[in-house]
C-alpha cells in the first residue's frame, strides 16, 4: 500500500487543495478514491498542539486533490452517541 510510503508518489505533484473534504471536480468522497497518500513526514501543529497531515487522493474521475486530516468529516463507523430523541 502506498498510503504510508515515506516518499510522495509522482501523482501528488498536481494535487489541488480541496476546501471541502471531497473531490473538487466531481465531489466524490475520499472513500471512492483510487489512490491515497498521507504526508506523515511533515505534520503541522494546530493552536491546541494537535497534529494534522496533508492527505492526498487520486479520484476515480482523474482529479488529484488534498485536504487536511483534521477537516475529515466524522466517520459513519465512529461510535455513535444517541440523541435525546433517539433515547425516548
Amino acid at each position: 500500500m502506498e498510503a504510508f510510503a515515506p516518499i510522495p508518489p509522482n501523482w501528488t505533484e498536481v494535487a489541488t487543495h480541496a476546501h471541502e473534504f471531497s473531490c473538487p471536480a466531481c465531489h466524490a468522497t475520499c472513500m471512492e478514491a483510487e489512490r491515497v497518500w498521507i504526508n506523515r513526514r511533515s505534520p503541522v501543529y494546530t493552536e491546541d498542539y494537535r497534529k494534522k497531515w496533508q492527505e492526498f487522493y487520486q479520484c476515480q474521475c482523474g482529479s488529484v486533490w488534498w485536504a487536511w486530516s483534521n477537516e475529515r468529516p466524522p466517520s459513519e463507523f465512529a461510535k455513535h452517541e444517541p440523541s435525546e430523541d433517539e433515547i425516548f
